[in-house]
């Protein structure tokens, strides 16, 4: 080979590695965190969350002093939050919400006696609470609640001892059936996020151990898929949290921790990357917003102080601080 063609592809190769590299790069810097407007009630941590719609909700929480019940709507296009009807039951932390067929459901959770079995809707049309029938398992804290496939489910939590079993709401009927086939390990203050109308569980704390173990449920078919551990000894990650918040956009899932570290899930590969770190304050017991278009993060605590603020993740811009 002459030495004008091994120079030429001594270059190409050079501009190829640092092309990839850069791209690697690029690819690791992406994901951003812009503060949006404040919550406008009292900083808490430990509320549930809904969406319907265009519409955000938080309800209930901790401030540090009270168990509350104060229901918030935040509109997203215009950024603002508007005070709605006042959740009728107990006030309550450590709740479950999630949105169905237009509706808002809330239920379980702790009023600083008890742990609570009481289930409700919320009406956003009619601004309206209505009880519903209890909560078919015992009653709990720190549980988990999601909907897909046009049925509610509530499972895990606290009831004395960490639990691991499920039940699906029919709202049509008003009733609870225990969902079974979740091979997991017991837990309380996990995540879950929902893609596609599938809903994937992880995280969370057994005797006080991190758990590993993460799964994927399709209500369709009502069955329970085993997915790579959050610590899978073939991958370059180990995901050790508890009181985390799932929220998932544009076909991937995320979970932020109490640590400022954000993972990012690809259903497709059953893989986590790390994207950029979240910029606010490191917290637990915070709460998302999944709309179609944008997620947010809102609230929480850390230690004994308790934050107001919310935040936008934005997935395709590059990473910036001093925006």
């Amino acid at each position: 080979m002459n030495m004008k063609k091994m120079h030429f592809k001594s270059a190409m190769l050079l501009l190829l590695i640092a092309f990839v590299s850069c791209s690697t790069d690029d690819a690791e810097d992406m994901g951003n965190w812009v503060e949006s407007s404040s919550f406008d009630g009292y900083s808490r941590g430990n509320s549930a969350a809904f969406v319907i719609g265009d519409m955000g909700y938080v309800v209930g929480g901790y401030d540090g002093d009270d168990y509350l019940f104060d229901l918030w709507e935040y509109h997203k296009d215009g950024d603002y939050w508007v005070q709605k009807a006042d959740f009728p039951g107990n006030p309550r932390s450590a709740a479950v919400g999630f949105s169905l067929n237009g509706k808002g459901y809330y239920g379980t959770g702790y009023d600083g006696d008890d742990e609570l079995k009481d289930f409700w809707s919320y009406d956003p049309i009619a601004n309206t609470w209505t009880q519903k029938a209890d909560f078919g398992g015992t009653a709990r804290t720190d549980a988990v609640g999601f909907a897909v496939s046009g049925k509610g489910y509530i499972g895990t939590g606290y009831d004395g001892s960490e639990l691991k079993d499920f039940w699906q709401y029919n709202d049509a009927a008003n009733e609870w059936t225990q969902s079974l086939g979740f091979g997991g390990n017991k837990r309380k203050e996990a995540s879950v996020f929902v893609i596609q109308d599938k809903a994937y569980l992880g995280t969370g704390l057994q005797n006080g151990a991190f758990q590993t173990d993460f799964y994927e449920f399709d209500g369709s078919s009502e069955t329970w898929k085993r997915l790579k551990d959050l610590d899978d000894e073939d991958e370059d990650y180990e995901i050790l949290l508890s009181s985390g918040v799932g929220f998932s956009l544009n076909g991937f899932g995320y979970i932020l921790g109490p640590s400022n570290s954000l993972w990012e899930y690809s259903p497709i590969t059953d893989t986590w990357d790390d994207r950029p770190d979240f910029e606010g304050s490191a917290r637990q017991d915070a709460v998302a917003f999944s709309f179609s278009d944008k997620v947010f993060v809102l609230m929480g605590r850390s230690g004994s102080y308790y934050f107001d603020d919310n935040w936008e993740y934005r997935p395709s811009e590059e990473s910036d601080l001093d925006d």
